[in-house]
């Protein structure tokens, strides 16, 4: 699992997925590969990129070492280990375009078992609204990573409020903190891609809806 992690926090795409095969033929679950392998490796490329050790570059890097070994395990995870189930929304906030960290979410939402709609950057609030009406949504997941688009935040909430949305809404994203997610109403927040698909879970679970 060492050298999984390591090739995906180095970028090396090839050698991540050929770790990836190699746990998968020594019987380790798909889910353990993502959730401790993918998810942990992730996380301390978004700790390296605090620290101003890594920039865009290394971070695209890592996301498509991490994009291939899931093509490699997510057959795997369709043979019996989905852990969670529902259908998210997900979509970055209007007035932004960074998509980075949701598309991460996402991977590990579906990793995880969750039929996810993305509807992409520069979401509009009643497109939240509308795609969790029509699709019948069980939680709505907004990202932003500007301070000036994270205001938007409130919108979508708002808006899913006044409509009588029954999905459950969790936010997430650089500037986005616990006290803004209660400040705004959100249902939780996400802090990295391994705490957003707990809060997912936790959120979904029988009765909580």
């Amino acid at each position: 699992m060492k050298y999984l992690m390591s090739s995906i926090v180095d970028g090396d795409k090839a050698a991540a997925i050929e770790s990836a095969r190699r746990l998968l033929d020594r019987g380790l679950p798909a889910y353990d590969i993502v959730i401790n392998g993918c998810s942990r490796a992730m996380k301390r490329v978004g700790k390296l990129y605090e620290e101003g050790e890594y920039y865009i570059p290394e971070i695209l890097m890592a996301a498509k070492a991490f994009e291939g070994v899931m093509e490699v395990v997510r057959p795997f995870l369709k043979e019996g280990e989905v852990r969670a189930s529902g259908t998210v929304i997900m979509g970055v906030c209007e007035g932004d375009i960074h998509s980075l960290g949701k598309n991460i979410v996402i991977l590990m939402l579906e990793a995880a078992g969750f039929d996810v709609i993305d509807l992409g950057v520069d979401v509009p609030a009643s497109k939240f609204v509308d795609a969790a009406v029509e699709k019948n949504a069980d939680l709505i997941g907004v990202s932003a990573l500007m301070t000036s688009s994270m205001l938007r935040i409130k919108d979508v909430i708002a808006l899913a409020r006044e409509k009588g949305v029954r999905a459950k809404i969790m936010i997430g994203g650089g500037p986005v903190t616990q006290e803004y997610a209660h400040q705004v109403g959100a249902d939780g927040y996400g802090e990295d891609a391994v705490a957003a698909v707990r809060m997912a879970v936790e959120l979904t679970k029988s009765g909580e809806r």
